[in-house]
Parts: structure tokens; C-alpha cells; sequence
């Protein structure tokens, strides 16, 4: 006896056989019925579900003689039987895909014009239609808008977006739906009794989920492994056969993650490597389980879960011991590594990172195991801060000499260390005082290191990215400092460095000012009159470009220089300077002739102007 696969053997001849569409039957059954018919229909949907099945069995209907009360075909009459006997002469089949071309549809308009010879109806179904040429649609068109009276067509496509908007508009359509997965281990038990299969519930939703929603294919696999299993169709064996990884992994997975048992999960991991399954393929597996996980927590979301009964429960079990704010971060873990997963040049390793993130999120704030996250130093960091210190001296920071020589460095005072945000577009957090001013205001700070004190051009530069020149509140300290340094005088040293320090920070703040900066960083403010500071300009140009943000320039002068009296005038310069490019002899020359000893110098150690 020859072997017939299941999808054909097993291939629905009538409408209540059909798995899946109940909405589309009976739509079509009421047409059978009432003989509303349509000219022209188009069947579009996933591959497997039906398509060509349902045009088939409706083209038979159409025709039969002695149709049911339910609009089924009686398949006893003489159209009946010609079409099961595959020798009827009033449906024809046409695929698409390889009679594409002008021609082609040109022949089948020529067929139409010939009326049945037995039945009511010429139905032409033409599957695949989307692979029809432009060309052929637009032959196709007219045909298809007024047909003869004794013409039905019947379209079916799995993709309605490559047809024409003008072969739509004639066309009833019909979107067929996904198999669930329920229905198609429904489906696929029936198959096994019939051919007297035993069967392992699990096994069959194993199957009905490889198929992803197409019923040939879950025909097609269930014969694979009926083969494979020897009649006898088990878990173990089907997962070995289909080399599908074990549910039960990500059941083990999540456990393990709630117990913060890291060690076992990467043992787990290796494990699952080891037989040949990749990385990614777990990640995604992993998240389809804690999606299915946080489904189960919800009765309203239960419905969702497109697994087996048993399955379900198993679900819904896991689900009672996981919190959703587990869930949630889980998932969004999982889904950040799949995206990274194919540019990751070290896959495994970033498997196991976001596996060990999993099992750290219900870790306890305060518990102390090895692999904390990095986050949770920023409490400790602020017990530190917010520790008194001993009251002693400060030490001399610096002589006057090394003051003349280096302002940047001796200038800077140290101030106490505040939970507030850092101040937009500040420097460090330092502020200079001049001996007549230091004892007026709060004693400084005690300083545990002189080294904390160094400044440079290079830290000037790596100050943070503020977004804007304002004040933020509290960044001068409480409302009492504030009262006592909006007078607080300072010196032309101090507005120097304030002034450079500014102006390194505005490219940072905004790359428009870069231009600005470079400019005023070669200018020289002067104090004209406590707390009144000039500053000269070469041109009206730059002028205007420094009034445009003279409100942003004053601001932070008042805040780092600790007086809200601070103005700022800019002049225009009259002459502006005409400086000579000198030669290197003429530098040596006039060095010469300010200082004789370099010219004394030479001559000891014979030394030539290169």
C-alpha cells in the first residue's frame, strides 16, 4: 500500500474539518447557503493554515447539486465526485508562481469565456497570485472586475502586500489566523489515534510550537518523529530528534536566579553549550519563558500562554515564587543581550554577564556576597562623606614667594564637602581669598592631604559637562554663606584665574562658544574700582559677542568670585597693538640687551644661534 503523508492523507474535504478558522467556515458556509457569492475572493495568511484547503473545499460546495442545510457539499453528486476523483472539468487550479507571465493569464481568460459543462460555476483558483507579474495584474484586471456570470476566482497569497491596491479593491478578502497551539495538538492527537500512535501530551506541544503556527508543518514534523520514536512518541526523544533545548533548563534557570545561585546557573550554562546549542538561542528562549512566567501571573494574561495544559500549571506555579519586579528587569536583561548579541565579538561572556545580572537582581541591598553591583558603593561613598572630622590646625599651604610665582596652585582653598549637584559651568570645587579677606570669613577646612590641593591647566580642561552658565541653589553653601560672601572682596589674582578658569569651561557647556573662548582667554580684566572689572576688546565684533552672554559671564564671576556686586564693562581698544614678528636672531638680540649674562654665557661654552 502506498504511504501517504499526513498533510495530504489527512487534508480537511469539508468545512467542519477544518482547524482553526471557525469565523471564515461559517462565513463561507452562509454564502453556500443564501447563494450570495462574490466574484472574486482573495484567501491571504501564514503558509499551512488553510488556504488553498478552504478554496478547494469552497469550490466544491459552490458546485454541488444537493448542497446541505449547512452549506457543505454532499459529495454523492456527480460534481462531488468528479472533484474527489480529481476529473472535474468546472475548477481549475492555476500556481502563480511558475505560469507568471502575460500569456498565461491571457490563456486562462480565454478559458473563461466557456460556460460549465456540469454545475452552476467555472471556479479558477490561483494560488500565490502575489507572484504574478505587474504586467500579468494589469492583463488580470479587467477579467477580474466584470467576469462573466458563470466565473468565480479564487486568490490565495501568504504575502497581501505585493498585490496590486486595484486587484484588492475587486476582491473579497479573507485573512486567515495562526494555528494555536492548543488547537494544533488537538488537531495532532486525532492524527495519532487514527494511526494508533502513542503519544506523550508534552511531546505533541513540543511539536505544535516547532511548527509556529502552521498545521502542514506540525504534520510534517509529527510524521518525522512518529518515524524516529518507532510509534511510541515521548518528550525525551522528540526534543532529541527536533533538537529543541529542554523547557526545563529555563524552569531551572529562573529558580536558580531567585536563590541567587550564580555557580550553578553558569554550570547550567556550560552544560547547555556543551550539547551543541548556542547562546543566543537560550537568551531567546529564556525570555520567551519569563514573558510566559509574567503571563501567569495575571488570570486576565493567563489566556495568553500558548503551551500545554500541563505546561500551564507549571507556569503558573513558578509564577507564585517570582516577584514581578524580578520579571520585568529579567526581561529587559534578556532582551538588551539578544539586540547585542550578533555585534558582541565575545558572545558566551556576554551571555554569562547577563545571566549573572538576573541572579543578582533580588540579591538584598545590604547582604555581603562576592559579585555585588557596582551601584550600591554610591551609599557607602556618601556614609563617608557625611563623616565628622577631627578638629586640628590647617597647615601653611603656601610661602609668598611660591604665591608670586605660582597663583594657580596657592590661591585655591579647600571647601567642605556638600551632598549638592555640582554648580553649571564651575570649576573645581575651590575658592581663593586674599590675607586681608581670610579673616573675615569661616575657618577653612582641615586638609588630610596637600596633594588634593594640585591644580593644572589639564585639570582646568576635564572639568564635568554642565548644560548651562546659572546658578544652582545651594551650590555656595546655606542661605547664611550665602549672605556673608555677596560682599566678600577679592584681588586682580584671583580674577585672572576665575576669569581662565571660565573660559576653559565654555566649549564644554557649548560647542558654540568654543570661538568666543579662545578669544577672551587672551584678554586681560582689570578691576577698575572694587567690585567694578573692565576688560578691553580689539573690535565691536567681539564685543557684540561677548554682550550676548555678558548676563552668563557676570553670573559666574559673582558666584566663584563670591561677590554679587561684581559688573563688567567692555570697551572697544582705540589703537589696537601692532605686534612685530621678530627673526630668532632678533629675539636673541634683544634678550642680549636686556640681560648681558646670556651673551657672557655663550661665549663660555661656545654655543652658536642655530
Amino acid at each position: 500500500m502506498e504511504y501517504i503523508v499526513s498533510a495530504r492523507k489527512y487534508r480537511p474535504l469539508s468545512f467542519d474539518t477544518v482547524v482553526g478558522q471557525e469565523s471564515l467556515t461559517t462565513t463561507l458556509k452562509n454564502a453556500v447557503k443564501s447563494g450570495k457569492l462574490a466574484h472574486a475572493y482573495l484567501f491571504c495568511g501564514p503558509r499551512g493554515v488553510g488556504k488553498t484547503t478552504c478554496a478547494r473545499i469552497f469550490a466544491k460546495a459552490i458546485n454541488c447539486q444537493t448542497p446541505t442545510a449547512d452549506g457543505e457539499a454532499c459529495n454523492e453528486c456527480e460534481s462531488c465526485q468528479s472533484f474527489n476523483e480529481q476529473r472535474s472539468l468546472n475548477i481549475f487550479e492555476l500556481d502563480a508562481a511558475s505560469n507568471n507571465s502575460v500569456e498565461h493569464i491571457k490563456t486562462l481568460m480565454e478559458q473563461t469565456r466557456i460556460p460549465p459543462q456540469l454545475g452552476r460555476y467555472k471556479v479558477f483558483i490561483i494560488d500565490e497570485v502575489h507572484m504574478l507579474s505587474t504586467a500579468a495584474f494589469n492583463a488580470f484586471l479587467k477579467t477580474l472586475e466584470e467576469p462573466p456570470a458563470h466565473v468565480i476566482f479564487i486568490l490565495a497569497t501568504t504575502e497581501k502586500h505585493k498585490i496590486l491596491p486595484t486587484i484588492l479593491s475587486r476582491c473579497q478578502i479573507y485573512d486567515f489566523e495562526r494555528m494555536t497551539v492548543r488547537n494544533t495538538i488537538g488537531h495532532l492527537k486525532h492524527v495519532a489515534d487514527k494511526e494508533g500512535i502513542t503519544y506523550e501530551e508534552e511531546a505533541l506541544a513540543v511539536i505544535a510550537e516547532k511548527a509556529d503556527g502552521g498545521m502542514r508543518d506540525a504534520l510534517s514534523i509529527f510524521d518525522q518523529a512518529a518515524s524516529f520514536c518507532q510509534g511510541n512518541i515521548t518528550y525525551q526523544k522528540v526534543i532529541e530528534d527536533l533538537n529543541v533545548l529542554d523547557s526545563e533548563n529555563y524552569f531551572h534557570i529562573v529558580d536558580l536566579s531567585i536563590d541567587n545561585k550564580v555557580s550553578e546557573i553558569m554550570v547550567l550554562l556550560n552544560s547547555v553549550i556543551n550539547k551543541g546549542f548556542d547562546g543566543g538561542l537560550l537568551i531567546q528562549g529564556l525570555a520567551k519563558h519569563i514573558r510566559n512566567v509574567l503571563m501567569a501571573k495575571d488570570p486576565q494574561t493567563l489566556p495568553l500562554l500558548e503551551v500545554s495544559d500541563q505546561q500551564r500549571q507549571r507556569f503558573e506555579e513558578q509564577a507564585k515564587k517570582a516577584d514581578t519586579r524580578f520579571l520585568y528587569q529579567a526581561l529587559r536583561l534578556t532582551n538588551q543581550c539578544d539586540i547585542n548579541y550578533r555585534q558582541s565579538s565575545n558572545k558566551r561572556l556576554l551571555v554569562e554577564l547577563t545571566l549573572i545580572e538576573i541572579a543578582q537582581i533580588t540579591q538584598p541591598e545590604d547582604g555581603a556576597s562576592a559579585g555585588r553591583r557596582p551601584g550600591r558603593l554610591k551609599s557607602l561613598f556618601k556614609h563617608l562623606m557625611q563623616q565628622p572630622q577631627p578638629k586640628k590646625a590647617a597647615p601653611q599651604v603656601a610661602t609668598a614667594e611660591t604665591a608670586a610665582s605660582t597663583p594657580a596652585v596657592t590661591k585655591p582653598t579647600v571647601r567642605t564637602a556638600t551632598s549638592q549637584p555640582a554648580t553649571p559651568a564651575a570649576a573645581p570645587q575651590v575658592q581663593s581669598s586674599s590675607p586681608a579677606t581670610a579673616q573675615s570669613t569661616n575657618p577653612k577646612p582641615q586638609i588630610s592631604n596637600l596633594k588634593s590641593l594640585s591644580f593644572s591647566w589639564k585639570n582646568l580642561r576635564q572639568q564635568n559637562k554642565p548644560s548651562k552658565m546659572s546658578i544652582i541653589p545651594g551650590s555656595v553653601g546655606d542661605s547664611k554663606d550665602r549672605q556673608q560672601a555677596d560682599d566678600m572682596n577679592f584681588t586682580q589674582e584671583d580674577l585672572e584665574f576665575q576669569w581662565l578658569a571660565m573660559c576653559n569651561r565654555m566649549p564644554q557647556q557649548r560647542q558654540e562658544l568654543s570661538g568666543i573662548a579662545t578669544r577672551m582667554k587672551n584678554m586681560n580684566p582689570v578691576i577698575t574700582q572694587l567690585p567694578q572689572i573692565e576688560v578691553t576688546v580689539d573690535n565691536a565684533l567681539i564685543k557684540q559677542e561677548m554682550e550676548d552672554i555678558l548676563k552668563s559671564i557676570i553670573k559666574t564671576l559673582q558666584i566663584y568670585l563670591r561677590n554679587a556686586q561684581i559688573s563688567l564693562n567692555i570697551l572697544i581698544s582705540d589703537t589696537p597693538q601692532q605686534t612685530k614678528m621678530l627673526s630668532r636672531r632678533e629675539q636673541f638680540e634683544l634678550m642680549k640687551k636686556e640681560n648681558p649674562a646670556i651673551e657672557k654665557l655663550r661665549q663660555e661654552f661656545s654655543l652658536e644661534l642655530a
